[in-house]
């Protein structure tokens, strides 16, 4: 079974049998739940939804379906075509929209697909919303509208370049710098949506782009996920292109990572970092990621003379607690940015512009500027379970045991060390138990996350 329904959406792979993967039927009945559940949000006689998508092969095709659904919920729809998902999270305040929806299955490979829902603050879902979406969906509760009360498409496709105005306006965005150090860099679009809108920002700024897997048509040239693993061809080209640096994104462009002028990464955890370093030199204030995240934002934070602090694992967690800090930049160690003064969702778009400015403004090499931060690394790894076994259980045998140290609770459990720190979660759909560590060295994370898996064996007898 490959259809997933959480409150943050549904996906699944493309075709299959109804309720199992991602058919037409199941697009058609979620964005149903959602339609119906936006008309009880406010009381009006129009209402209006951003549909945006990235690539994939079949993305038209589910967008018709949503968008057409919509339609006959007698909801106006405005299509922007080939997007990105911060752009789409933008273009619903500017369209005064009631929400939005985005068609992508993020770094999933190429036979995933996924609704992805917005409120009409351009912003995901919050839990009691989306438990609310599937009940929707469950009770079948939709009422379509009359012949004379259908709603209609409206296309526009400027969005991505309003997208990059938006960025070039941010305060901090220091066009002159970036202009006059001539940067050359490679972009790996993965042959989706960031292909269009990163090069695009890149010439705005003044910087000359090399394209790779830049041509949006779905066919994705490696695994998605823009780990070092996947990337053997980024640093082919930025070495022979002799380019300043490397940059690479997901297919629906919220996640960020670069390679420096040598092939090696930057790091996918310290895109964050190093943007906050450069947020946090001209306003200084608090900062927040997910508990998965790297120390080396707390270190940053604590730099500027700003305080940190964990979410639980989630963008919507993170940017709820982004708010009740008053954070002035957040996001997760994916390479996720989310910077208020723009809008609070994950946007690669940001964090080039952000990462160019601390690079110009530095007259740094990338890995010159990668030796100014604490070196952190970590290991992910996890552990199955049969399906009888308590794993809360568990997890509450593992707090117990670590009593003396620190501990967060709030997802999970984390210990924290003083050189080092451990995660465990469970999975919400499997018997699985994640831990995640980090340490100074790359054999210190390995071992700390052996020595947790084998106290969790010998906890459950196995």
């Amino acid at each position: 079974m490959t259809l997933i329904k959480s409150i943050s959406g549904i996906r699944g792979t493309i075709g299959g049998a109804v309720g199992e993967n991602l058919t037409p039927i199941d697009a058609v009945k979620f964005a149903s739940a959602y339609g119906t559940w936006l008309k009880t949000q406010r009381n009006k006689q129009d209402y209006r939804v951003v549909v945006g998508r990235d690539a994939r092969i079949y993305g038209e095709m589910i967008q018709n379906l949503v968008m057409n659904t919509l339609v006959g919920l007698g909801i106006h729809v405005i299509d922007p075509g080939l997007s990105t998902t911060p752009t789409v999270e933008i273009a619903v305040p500017m369209e005064y929209a009631d929400g939005g929806i985005i068609l992508t299955a993020s770094h999933n490979p190429k036979q995933w697909n996924a609704l992805k829902l917005l409120n009409a603050k351009g912003e995901f879902l919050d839990a009691e919303e989306g438990a609310k979406i599937l009940e929707i969906a469950e009770s079948d509760a939709m009422q379509f509208a009359d012949v004379d009360a259908l709603g209609k498409i409206t296309k526009n496709q400027a969005y991505i370049d309003l997208h990059i105005d938006h960025v070039m306006g941010l305060e901090y965005v220091n066009k002159e710098a970036i202009e006059a150090a001539n940067f050359k860099v490679v972009v790996d679009g993965v042959n989706s949506t960031g292909g269009i809108a990163i090069p695009l920002l890149l010439e705005r700024l003044g910087v000359h782009p090399v394209k790779l897997y830049c041509e949006p048509n779905g066919h994705f040239p490696h695994n998605p996920e823009p780990l070092k693993e996947h990337l053997g061809d980024l640093s082919n080209e930025v070495k022979k292109h002799q380019a300043d640096f490397g940059i690479v994104v997901d297919p629906d462009v919220d996640r960020l990572a670069f390679m420096d002028e040598n092939g090696e990464m930057f790091g996918e955890e310290y895109t964050l970092v190093a943007c906050a370093d450069y947020v946090l030199s001209k306003n200084p204030g608090n900062t927040v990621s997910n508990m998965s995240s790297t120390r080396a934002l707390r270190d940053v934070t604590e730099k500027h003379g700003g305080s940190y602090e964990a979410s639980a694992v989630g963008e919507v967690n993170v940017v709820s607690l982004m708010k009740k800090n008053n954070a002035v930049i957040g996001g997760e160690g994916n390479g996720g940015i989310i910077y208020p003064a723009s809008h609070y969702g994950r946007d690669a778009l940001v964090g080039v512009a952000l990462f160019l400015s601390l690079l110009a403004e530095k007259q740094l090499s990338v890995s010159e500027l990668r030796k100014t931060y604490t070196s952190y690394f970590m290991s992910k790894k996890k552990i199955a379970l049969t399906p009888e076994i308590d794993v809360d259980a568990i997890l509450k045998a593992m707090e117990a045991k670590y009593a003396g140290e620190k501990l967060t609770t709030i997802d999970g459990v984390k210990i924290d060390f003083a050189e080092s720190w451990a995660h465990l979660r469970k999975s919400n759909t499997e018997p699985i138990i994640r831990i995640y560590t980090e340490a100074k060295l790359q054999e210190l994370a390995d071992d700390l996350a052996d020595k947790i898996i084998s106290e969790i064996k010998e906890i459950a007898s196995i």
